[in-house]
């Protein structure tokens, strides 16, 4: 198994004789998203200091690139935390700088580059987030989105190896929230650092996570992908998931997927029910089969306006969806064999063609698309279920059923310029 970049071994701190962390155990490895999850005040903000080193522990041992830190020397130390990052909750930009100086200085104050260079690199990543028109704006001026990329610009400028995240959606809205965690996955594909997030509002955040830690009561209780987490049985799940599911409920009008396997199961196990059901999939991708060459912004808001007809046309008859991956939907519709489930499609399809599925699209600056028109495609694939059927092959056998049900050519040169 490929070692970790950074381990915690039998960590405990505490404040005034409370307790925070109490002989916690973790792993997290290179070049992957992973996400701690755990109440508000349950101590991820403190785990978090703990790695870049603002606070040490009071028993056991943190090891970074398989060395402790209590055992580095000052240059040693000193090297490392040039190669983190952080990006602070609530952003702590400074008013009193313009967005061009909020940028610049992590690379004034730790290295010893010139004027030239700084400018250079600074202005690389202004334009990589698209901040351009902003640049000699104070904070103020700029909308809550705008300030988190300014925040992730400064925490990128230095080429960091790891980014940690403190809480990067707090205080953002429902559309912010996922806006914001698609453009950290984004960026963090782009550049291959390490990042390390922690979050109490996770609406979307298995999308982009390759592992879950979870803290609770002082204790890292989970440590796998969100996947495994589907299946971990823990108190931490009903006082923790259960909530972030309720709110993914409300934001989408979708289940998450354990919701979703534990509903498939209970409404159609064998002894309370007979005849057969169909479960669909659905695919979302774009003329060039996948999202690269547009803004997670604009992928995420026609995304959920998918979901949210697939929940007005199947919720109606009884069917329940989730989004098992970022484009990806599953639904059953009880009740219903593979004819009477073509004509719901049929609905479906008709109702996504009324839609005015560009406009999602057109509020969008044109200098931010590659292109000048893309495809907007929905794949869809069924299979006919039967009670106590396995739910993962039926997955795996509606994907391999999957067509094109639809396509719509969007023409951006209709986007505001």
């Amino acid at each position: 198994m490929t070692a970790p970049l950074i381990e915690f071994r039998d960590v405990t701190k505490r404040f005034n004789g409370r307790t925070v962390l109490d002989g916690l155990n973790l792993q997290i490895f290179e070049g992957e998203i992973t996400t701690i999850i755990g109440l508000s005040g349950s101590g991820k903000s403190v785990l978090l200091k703990h790695i870049i080193g603002l606070m040490k522990p009071d028993q056991g041992s943190i090891l970074i690139y398989g060395k402790p830190l209590e055992n580095m020397k000052k240059n040693d130390l000193h090297a490392l935390r040039r190669k983190i990052s952080y990006m602070f909750q609530g952003n702590a930009l400074f008013d009193s700088m313009t967005v061009y100086e909020n940028i610049a200085l992590p690379l004034r104050e730790t290295t010893d580059l010139k004027k030239r260079e700084i400018d250079e690199r600074v202005m690389i990543r202004i334009r990589q987030m698209e901040l351009e028109e902003a640049s000699h704006s104070y904070p103020a001026a700029l909308s809550g989105g705008m300030q988190k990329r300014v925040a992730l610009a400064r925490a990128l400028v230095t080429d960091p190896q790891i980014v940690l995240f403190d809480e990067p959606t707090t205080g953002q809205d429902p559309v912010r929230k996922n806006t914001i965690l698609g453009m950290i996955a984004q960026y963090q594909r782009k550049f291959g650092f390490t990042a390390i997030l922690v979050s109490h509002e996770i609406p979307d955040v298995y999308f982009i996570s390759n592992r879950i830690l979870a803290l609770y009561d002082r204790k890292i209780v989970f440590q796998g992908s969100p996947e495994e987490l589907e299946n971990f049985r823990h108190p931490f799940k009903d006082e923790v998931i259960h909530s972030l599911e309720a709110l993914q409920k409300e934001l989408t009008g979708l289940y998450s997927i354990r919701q979703f396997k534990a509903i498939h199961y209970n409404q159609l196990r064998p002894r309370e029910r007979e005849g057969a059901y169909t479960l669909f999939i659905f695919t979302l991708k774009w003329s060039n089969g996948s999202t690269a060459s547009l803004p997670y912004a604009m992928t995420n808001d026609m995304v959920h306006a998918v979901s949210q007809l697939l929940n007005k046309h199947f919720s109606a008859l009884g069917g329940f969806s989730t989004r098992r991956q970022a484009s990806e939907f599953i639904t059953v519709l009880p009740h219903a064999d593979l004819a009477e489930a073509e004509n719901t499609i049929r609905e479906f399809v008709l109702d996504l063609k009324e839609q005015a599925i560009c406009d999602h699209l057109y509020k969008y600056p044109k200098k931010h698309i590659d292109d000048d028109s893309f495809d907007f495609v929905l794949l869809a694939g069924a299979t006919g279920g039967q009670p106590g059927a396995d739910i993962d092959q039926e997955i795996a056998e509606a994907r391999k059923a999957q067509k094109e049900i639809f396509r719509h050519r969007c023409d951006l040169r209709e986007a505001t310029q």
